[in-house]
């Protein structure tokens, strides 16, 4: 047995049997009440047991809240070329399309987005969608600006790393992240950018600033703060 009761207090409290349990029992996780009681127990006296302990379920509430879901149907995420949109649907599954712009992610409509396996699929999802637009669009934007500014490189990757936006290897091989594709079209370009001038000087020496500056028309530094802005995926 499992039912749901709701005080102005104590919010949503699930009332349960757990044909293993010898005694009444409440457990307080991730912001919500569970009630238990054994076989043969009866609701009015583990509602008592609520009640009695209510001072201490209050408490306990406060130093374990809902642990506050990061992508959920109410998550806005404005990309480089798509919109996100997570929506609820009848449906069982969860599905993704990316049409017109925006990545539609369906769930089925009990889903609890604060469940980490929840978020884990829902990051998966724009994971893939960020590197379908990754891989259309900066091998042609590095191509691009490498001709524009008379740079040269040997090959260029595409990766989802953690900490760098990109790199740039002694033999001028460019990686780039396929975070890139939630930073603006100027910040695309200063990465890019500051990845070819590594093809011509490895470190961040007054010179390669000098070069930096020079590409970017002197904004070097100001796009740099406002890259510091930006999170990646």
């Amino acid at each position: 047995m499992k039912t749901k009761l709701y005080d102005k207090e104590l919010g949503t409290i699930t009332l349960q049997t757990n044909v293993r349990a010898k005694k009444y029992s409440l457990k307080v996780s991730n912001g919500a009440i569970v009630a238990t009681m054994p076989p043969g127990g009866k609701i009015k006296t583990l509602t008592a047991f609520i009640e009695e302990n209510r001072e201490a379920l209050m408490e306990a509430l406060q130093k374990y809240p809902v642990k506050k879901a990061i992508l959920d149907d109410s998550t806005d995420i404005q990309a480089n070329t798509f919109k996100l949109h997570i929506f609820r649907t009848d449906r069982e599954n969860f599905y993704m399309t990316l049409d017109k712009g925006i990545l539609h992610i369906a769930c089925p409509k009990e889903t609890a987005f604060e469940e980490e396996r929840v978020q884990q699929l829902l990051k998966a999802f724009i994971e893939k969608a960020l590197r379908h637009e990754a891989k259309r669009i900066l091998p042609s934007r590095l191509d691009e600006l490498a001709k524009q500014h008379q740079f040269s490189y040997t090959s260029v990757t595409i990766r989802n790393t953690k900490s760098r936006w990109g790199s740039c290897s002694s033999k001028a091989h460019i990686n780039l992240s396929l975070s890139l594709m939630l930073l603006p079209d100027p910040l695309i370009n200063y990465v890019i950018l500051h990845e070819l001038c590594h093809t011509v000087e490895m470190n961040h020496s007054e010179r390669f600033w000098q070069l930096m500056n020079r590409v970017t028309d002197n904004k070097a530094l100001a796009l740099r703060k406002e890259l510091k802005a930006h999170r990646m995926l």
